[in-house]
């Protein structure tokens, strides 16, 4: 199977590369291919002629899309539909990545693929109307919607809390945001393996949700992270009142995984199993 990943500096990429077993991945991104620039697009399907695509590209920094928001639709609405129009006329399947962010976080238990969206931010927003693009194009398309993504590469909670864990004596984390932390590794093995299945995907296209087993607040997944420190700092609670940020974070973002399993037979780690793995990783090499 031949894979073309939009992206090659993510997490999520760079776990796709790592993980093609047997498959062959091909990861570009920009200067050689450009989500706003349809030209890139057409030169890339062309050198790569791929069997299935994964949009690995995203506008992710949450925060500053409040105030840069035409620039988040860019990569994460606009961007996308186009590609998905080139999938659609191309007749490739596309695996389009997607977040809890497009939900409000007022659900008392985890989200499934057909609660309504409510998106709070304009991260949120934006990743919506490229969810909407993607399905609107026609072609074979899945939409895979995760969360609370770490790994070995690149920037992620579980290495910034690795380097603060090691350099104070006590960290204050938000204890009022539930969600499942979940691996790119896990993440990528499980896209692959949807791949592999595209020719049964139903007409249309449907919504998966792509996250790890369990789910936990943000602080007591800092405290599992850095129980693995030789001397591990305490972390205190604190609510995110107390910590505000510029873009609203849904309090609630556990996403239900019940479709991955038993329409795709693939089942997700638990959280702690698969932060073991990459903790052991980065144990040996800051990029894993």
């Amino acid at each position: 199977m031949k894979v073309l990943v939009i992206g090659h500096s993510g997490q999520v990429a760079r776990a796709l590369v790592e993980r093609a077993d047997g498959d062959t991945v091909t990861a570009l991104g920009r200067p050689e291919i450009d989500l706003a620039a349809p030209d890139t697009l057409a030169r890339a399907f062309d050198a790569a002629t791929p069997d299935v695509v994964v949009n690995a590209a995203a506008y992710t920094a949450v925060d500053a899309a409040e105030s840069d928001e035409d620039a988040a639709r860019a990569l994460n609405a606009t961007g996308p539909g186009r590609l998905a129009e080139r999938c659609a006329a191309d007749g490739v399947p596309l695996i389009h990545i997607s977040t809890d962010y497009v939900f409000d976080g007022t659900l008392d238990r985890p989200y499934r693929e057909d609660d309504p969206i409510a998106p709070q931010s304009a991260y949120g927003r934006t990743k919506a109307e490229g969810e909407a693009a993607v399905r609107a194009a026609g072609g074979r398309t899945l939409v895979a919607r995760t969360a609370w993504v770490y790994s070995p590469f690149g920037k992620n909670f579980v290495k910034t809390m690795l380097r603060v864990g090691a350099e104070r004596d006590t960290l204050t984390v938000v204890a009022d945001q539930h969600g499942n932390p979940t691996s790119a590794l896990d993440i990528a093995d499980a896209l692959l393996a949807l791949a592999r299945q595209s020719a049964a995907w139903p007409d249309g296209g449907e919504i998966v949700h792509v996250a790890g087993r369990g789910d936990t607040t943000w602080c007591d997944f800092a405290r599992a992270i850095v129980a693995s420190l030789p001397e591990p700092p305490t972390v205190k609670a604190i609510t995110t009142a107390d910590y505000p940020t510029p873009a609203t974070r849904p309090a609630n973002s556990r996403l239900d995984g019940t479709r991955l399993a038993e329409r795709y037979g693939i089942a997700m780690p638990h959280w702690t199993q698969s932060l073991d793995v990459v903790l052991a990783r980065l144990a040996g090499s800051p990029e894993g």
